[in-house]
């Protein structure tokens, strides 16, 4: 007989697994770790500061800006006659009067201007010319009056162009423009700009009793500068 042959299991235990080393820094490395980071934190903090510091600078001297940017002169027709409109053969009894109210909207600005002229058109054609002012200085927020009357050599107005008015006062009314002319200075200070041609356009309709119609009294008047 074969003898039984007994089959002993045999037990294996798993491998165990290899740890991973703990790496120990050093305390140097440690330190080295805590003064980059407080030293990222100070750069950004100035950074930080530099463009608070920055940014209110830039508001006030954009403050600063509009509180002391120059503002041109505002020009304001107050009123303006032509006399003996009425009349077929006025032309020899021609006159032009007008008044214009000058103001210096600068708070702390005042404007230099050099001799002031007066031209009349009509229909973009020069009828008369004549000198307003001398040169003057007008101090901030001031108000200046200026008049001016046109009559024989100051018009040059012959009667064919009378005719035209006498034509158009027919229709009803007689369009025309005042253009003042001056250079001009801004003064802050001791610090002065330097000189800036400037127009004044008063576009101007008077009726048929050669009086300017409400709707154009007390208009403002453009400025530009060439």
């Amino acid at each position: 007989m074969t003898p039984d042959r007994t089959t002993i299991p045999i037990h294996t235990s798993p491998v165990p697994r290899a740890q991973p080393m703990k790496r120990h820094h050093s305390a140097s490395y440690y330190a080295h770790r805590v003064r980059e980071s407080l030293s990222t934190r100070i750069s950004k903090f100035i950074c930080a500061m530099f463009l608070l510091v920055l940014f209110f600078v830039g508001v006030i001297a954009f403050i600063l800006w509009l509180s002391l940017r120059p503002h041109r002169p505002r020009f304001h027709i107050q009123d303006f006659v032509v006399q003996g409109l009425d009349q077929p053969t006025g032309v020899e009894n021609a006159r032009i009067a007008f008044n214009v109210t000058i103001l210096n909207p600068n708070q702390h600005m005042g404007v230099y201007f050099d001799s002031m002229d007066g031209f009349i058109y009509y229909k973009d054609q020069r009828v008369g010319s004549i000198p307003l002012l001398n040169p003057f200085f007008q101090k901030p927020t001031n108000t200046t009056i200026v008049t001016g009357t046109l009559t024989g050599a100051s018009l040059t107005v012959n009667s064919n162009r009378w005719t035209e008015f006498s034509n158009d006062r027919a229709q009803g009314t007689v369009g025309f423009r005042l253009d003042i002319v001056s250079n001009i200075r801004f003064k802050l200070h001791r610090w002065i700009s330097k000189r800036h041609r400037m127009h004044a356009n008063c576009d101007i309709v008077v009726g048929r009793d050669g009086l300017i119609l409400p709707k154009f009294n007390h208009k403002r008047c453009p400025v530009y500068f060439t």
